[in-house]
């Protein structure tokens, strides 16, 4: 068994824990300003959390030494668990999940910004547990955004070196060269953009708390929200879900870029080769399901709350524009009931299931980035069986790139795709219809949220069994840990000496 570095490792998890409780503790204001009878469970476990963290911390005393690759597996992938068991503490304490198998569920849905939910009347919950909801969202996508700087690339996962070059500070032609001070910038900018989001949402008439919400749910791309009805609460107000939109997609992009452009390197955006394709895919499939629906769906039926009128071309292109952003960026929110629109409509939403937003955003999915290395990659093996004997090498932003990268995107999508074969057999296995399984097997992996069949926007994911949960829930962490990280701990190999 190789040597793990246990006592940093120890260390981490403990300071993990401490950041939680932390979070748990502010949340405990929101229960005791609303006076909703919340704040004394948060408290609670906001002190076990705390004790234990500091336990652990104690007992490691900082190990000493560096941290290879293996110790980067086990704390990506235990540092989630960690964070999502002691995340369950305050449904758990408040009695407003009191089922563990349901609070973990909730919890790692929340984590891993996935946003499916089992509770059938959200409404009714405390205003403290819902902010604690919608928090494990923002504080999942903060882990995300730091996942994605200085971890994935440096443990080659699936093409995320790419994603290296493209961040300041991280090569020694940037502008500082600690990874530290890149994600420490990112950060800002993922806490003002929250800020921004919450303010405008208030300003269009959603109430203070809803906008709060809101804006963590979306800058996390989780998909959380307040009420039972999601954002077709506000179908009477374009303006709310247009401030949504908006913020949907800067979720969905690449964080470094929205560091160039708030810099004013607006040039170093569009260049991009990854966000000119994911801002092409979003217009193009906008337009395409605004027109079907258009033509082709009423929104009386498909509409949650406030019916539409059939045929208004606003309405139909703001439902298709909302719901594929939603889709791509893996946010989840919902304005319609999209199982109501022409089978075109719904094949293809399933479609965008596996296409994600950008890499180095708080999306999931496959991403963006590695959809292009692939579509570039096929289009030069058509020319590689015409000219044998030519050099022929993928590019990307201009640069080629080394088929080791190649091959590592190629090893991700195979990978993927079993995943979801597999999780979509199991969840069959377990009594759970195909459509169901099939849907909920895309959704948690690509950490999306609603999905189909009884797991459709309209329906909670209470109906599946116990087992369906784990399994689900094991979904929605190797979806957002990017499969590698997670898988590679079932592997022999790697629990053997070198």
């Amino acid at each position: 068994m190789p040597r793990l570095n246990l006592q940093m490792i120890l260390y981490i998890m403990g300071m993990l824990l401490l950041c939680n409780g932390g979070f748990m503790i502010l949340t405990a204001g929101v229960g005791w300003y609303y006076e909703d009878g919340s704040a004394t469970a948060l408290i609670t476990a906001a002190l076990i959390t705390l004790l234990v963290g500091g336990i652990l911390m104690g007992l490691a005393r900082r190990g000493e030494g560096q941290l290879k690759k293996r110790d980067g597996y086990v704390i990506v992938t235990f540092g989630w668990i960690v964070m999502t068991l002691s995340g369950t503490l305050p449904y758990v304490l408040s009695g407003a999940i009191p089922e563990f198998t349901n609070a973990f569920f909730e919890t790692m849905s929340g984590y891993s910004t996935t946003g499916a939910s089992i509770l059938n009347n959200i409404e009714v919950l405390p205003q403290g547990i819902l902010f604690w909801r919608s928090l494990t969202h923002w504080i999942g996508g903060m882990g995300i955004i730091v996942l994605a700087i200085a971890i994935l690339p440096l443990l080659g996962i699936g093409g995320m070196q790419l994603f290296v070059a493209e961040a300041p500070g991280v090569n020694t032609d940037k502008l500082k060269p600690r990874i530290t001070d890149t994600a420490k910038r990112l950060w800002y900018i993922y806490v003002g953009l929250t800020i921004a989001q919450a303010v405008l949402l208030r300003l269009a008439g959603m109430g203070i708390f809803d906008a709060v919400n809101h804006a963590l749910s979306t800058m996390a791309s989780g998909g959380f929200s307040t009420k039972n009805q999601s954002v077709s609460y506000w179908n009477d107000n374009p303006l709310i879900q247009y401030i949504i939109i908006f913020f949907m997609f800067l979720a969905g992009t690449n964080f470094v870029l929205l560091y160039h452009f708030f810099k004013g390197n607006l040039r170093k955006v569009w260049d991009n080769l990854e966000f000119r394709w994911y801002s092409w895919f979003t217009i193009f499939f906008a337009l395409l399901v605004g027109f079907v629906v258009y033509f082709r769906a009423d929104l009386s039926l498909s509409s949650l709350n406030h019916p539409m009128v059939y045929g208004e071309l606003e309405s139909a292109f703001r439902h298709g524009l909302f719901q594929v952003v939603a889709i791509i960026t893996t946010t989840g929110f919902t304005t319609a009931d999209y199982e109501l629109w022409p089978p075109f409509l719904m094949v293809l939403i399933f479609g965008l299931f596996f296409l994600g937003g950008s890499s180095g955003s708080t999306a999931g999915g496959v991403k963006v980035m590695r959809h292009v290395i692939l579509i570039r990659n096929s289009v030069m093996e058509f020319k590689r069986a015409l000219h044998p004997n030519a050099v022929l090498p993928v590019r990307y932003n201009g640069k080629a790139i080394g088929n080791e990268i190649v091959f590592t995107v190629l090893g991700f999508f195979i990978l993927y795709m079993l995943s979801f074969i597999i999780g979509a057999v199991v969840l069959g296995m377990m009594g759970v219809d195909m459509a169901t399984a099939i849907g909920g097997s895309a959704a948690s992996l690509g950490n999306i949220g609603p999905a189909f069949g009884n797991l459709g926007p309209i329906d909670s994911f209470d109906v599946l069994p116990s087992g369906a949960k784990w399994w689900m829930s094991f979904l929605m962490l190797i979806g957002r840990l990017e499969l590698f990280t997670v898988l590679i701990l079932f592997t022999p190999f790697f629990w053997r000496t070198r």
